[in-house]
């Protein structure tokens, strides 16, 4: 809260008007600075809420799902405006990317974080680096890592520069934008951040409570910005130096020291936030920060909550139905009472203001059934007799199974990527080899005594570019990347026959429909009501369409082209610009051809990745099989790249440049896209006749 519990507001009347009075008047000019260009002018506040973790669907079909138990976030979503229950993540599928991608609303391959929570770098010398997917914005990856000799920034575009800032948009339309806990725009990394951002033997250069007092949240400042010019806090320069278009006099604020200086942070019990205790951050944590904000006349907040399905103060996992996770989801809940009930209270409701809510990934659960089998968590609670992902050794493991004692590095994960010392090419034997070993890769599980094949698919550099997961550094591009069984987790420490983890139990990177598919919830002005429990509205969506459907909304537009594409069918044409509602039926269906033969897991993405599978594993003379399907995939990509680059261009020119489609040329994109499809279905479902 802003000043008072929300208890104390029907305690105390006297001292609530004067808190409102006070509340309007900030309001009032802070929206006087910040211009939208939303229909009829109706949206008057940005909040964007990513949970980790949180599942629309039912990982037990006893038991009711995350959603499910937080009916006052989900009624919200289905009353006031649209659930996309076929939203998807990119690949890999994990909480630094698909934030990345969700804020930026371009693939991996054009915001440089293909691989997350780390991501693996070639050194000079040819061995790997492993940087952390999470820092600030602006950071070279030899920032954190200077054996890597790799200067590039870690945002990076397709053409190698600094990717464009998500909060440039509503800045320049002078707008506050408010971050709390949220990748990559708010300081993560102490010490070096804090100096880069205030001055190598500043002040705060020297606290030795850096993380505390300067990292997990910040303010954006527009010019002329009440917030930034506040001369009791510290505003510093918000550097851009590569943004599109310049982006200069622009300041920023940094840190709970500097930001309660403004406004006292709260959770919603009315608990001072006097600092930052970490990215895991509880509903009622994230929830009330993000109201105060508001609350203080910062009308675009972007914000993150951990999961539920964490017990976070022991360090184990919960699993369907389990007593703490229930608990976790009915706080949750609450919390999103208050928020929302807080919010109407200061005239912040579904009727001025854009809600974005989603998740970032899905997640897999490694454990066995539940006793009772029939517990529902509500009525009757679950117990685990066995629960946690299973840990292997995986150098290990493919030296005791193949001989082969090539030695690779892994980014540690469910689907790792896999990194040959001395960055051989796709086509050295070498590499070759241990492709065709993982493939073979199986251990006897040792809670279902079953033999499990390990390895789902797998895809080298080849693949990882239809993918999207190729960046503009090349010293980040893996020798190839195994999505594996979602059972296991990989390591290149420990013991090479799997063991239990009971720390950890939902796994996520993967290409399995419960990781990749989540969920989006859009409400405010110009979205459309009525998503029932009968399925969305919505043919395809993934984190690219989420900023391109809000910028649609709002009438502001970046200064780049995006992947995504707006998402017409949760619209109200009247909010939308006339060049989006001229030829619908064509442009709807431009728009989901579009994303079939685009988005990483759609059916083009997934079939190829069949087809990757077959080459990597083959092992036929003079390797012509592995040529042959490589070639194939290589072409497909090129043809898609051609004809999505065309798709793209008309949907964004719809979108924001106010020209409507050529229908002759969506007609005939839309049947080069359809044939493209059926090409790449047909070689993955007749993997042997494809081989010739």
């Amino acid at each position: 809260m802003q000043h008072f519990r929300l208890l104390l507001r029907f305690a105390l009347i006297g001292l609530e008007a004067i808190a409102v009075c006070a509340c309007g008047s900030v309001l009032a000019a802070a929206q006087s600075l910040c211009q939208f260009n939303s229909a009829q002018g109706k949206i008057q506040h940005v909040i964007y809420i990513q949970f980790d973790n949180v599942h629309l669907r039912r990982d037990n079909p006893n038991v009711p799902s995350d959603l499910e138990q937080m009916p006052h976030l989900l009624n919200f979503i289905r009353n006031n405006g649209t659930l996309d229950q076929n939203h998807h993540t990119p690949l890999i599928s994990h909480t630094a990317n698909d934030i990345l991608t969700s804020l930026t609303g371009v693939y991996p391959d054009r915001h440089g974080i293909a691989v997350a929570n780390n991501y693996p770098v070639f050194r000079p010398d040819g061995s790997t680096a492993s940087p952390s997917s999470f820092f600030y914005w602006t950071d070279l990856v030899s920032d954190e890592d200077p054996s890597t000799a790799d200067h590039t920034f870690g945002m990076l575009t397709a053409d190698g520069h600094n990717a464009p800032a998500p909060w440039v948009p509503f800045t320049r339309a002078g707008c506050d934008v408010g971050a709390y806990s949220t990748a990559n725009i708010v300081i993560e990394r102490t010490p070096f951040d804090v100096t880069k951002v205030f001055g190598a033997g500043s002040t705060e250069a020297n606290d030795a409570n850096q993380f505390f007092d300067f990292a997990g949240m910040s303010v954006h400042c527009a010019q002329n910005s009440s917030i930034c010019g506040n001369p009791n806090t510290k505003a510093v320069a918000d550097l851009l130096p590569q943004e599109p278009g310049g982006y200069n006099g622009y300041q920023a604020l940094f840190g709970a020291m500097y930001i309660n200086k403004v406004t006292q942070l709260r959770d919603l019990e009315g608990n001072p936030i006097n600092g930052f205790n970490g990215f895991d951050p509880s509903a009622s944590e994230t929830l009330g920060a993000i109201a105060t904000m508001q609350e203080a006349g910062i009308p675009v907040t972007i914000s993150y909550v951990a999961d539920a399905h964490d017990d976070h103060v022991n360090d184990v996992a919960f699993g369907p139905g389990q007593a703490g996770y229930v608990a976790q989801l009915q706080a949750y809940d609450q919390a999103f009472a208050k928020f929302f009930a807080r919010l109407k209270a200061d005239g912040i409701d579904q009727h001025n203001t854009m809600f974005i809510i989603t998740a970032d990934e899905g997640d897999h659960f490694a454990g066995g059934p539940p006793t009772p089998a029939n517990c529902d968590g509500t009525h009757t609670a679950c117990t685990y007799p066995n629960i946690g992902e299973l840990d292997v050794n995986l150098p290990g493991l493919v030296a005791a199974e193949t001989g082969n004692s090539t030695p690779f590095d892994i980014h540690f994960d469910m689907a790792p990527s896999v990194n040959i010392m001395g960055n051989p090419s796709s086509t050295n034997p070498t590499t070759r080899q241990l492709e065709r070993d993982f493939a073979t890769l199986t251990a006897v599980n040792p809670l279902t005594s079953n033999t499990d094949k390990l390895t789902a698919a797998l895809a080298d550099p080849v693949e990882l570019g239809l993918l999207h997961m190729i960046t503009a550094d090349p010293l980040r591009t893996p020798s190839f990347v195994m999505f594996a069984d979602p059972d296991y987790f990989f390591l290149s420490f420990g013991s090479a026959t799997p063991v239990e983890d009971s720390g950890f139990a939902w796994n996520h990177g993967g290409i399995q429909p419960e990781i990749v598919g989540t969920w989006l919830g859009l409400v405010g002005p110009g979205v459309r009501h009525g998503d029932s429990d009968e399925g969305s509205p919505i043919n395809f969506s993934d984190h690219t369409d989420i900023r391109p459907t809000i910028l649609a909304l709002l009438g502001l537009q970046d200064d780049y082209v995006h992947d995504g594409r707006v998402l017409l069918e949760a619209l109200t044409p009247r909010a939308l610009p006339q060049s989006l509602n001229a030829h619908s039926g064509t442009l709807l269906e431009l728009a989901q051809v579009y994303k079939q033969i685009n988005a990483p897991v759609g059916p083009l993405g997934l079939n190829s990745l069949t087809v990757s599978t077959a080459a990597l594993a083959s092992n036929s003379d003079n390797d012509k099989v592995y040529t042959h399907l490589e070639g194939r995939i290589a072409n497909w990509t090129a043809r898609r790249d051609s004809i999505a680059h065309q798709m793209r261009g008309m949907l964004e020119a719809a979108a924001f440049k106010g020209q409507p489609i050529n229908v002759q040329k969506a007609d005939l994109l839309i049947k080069q896209g359809q044939e493209l499809l059926g090409e790449v279905a047909s070689c993955a479902a007749n993997l042997s006749d494809c081989q010739e």
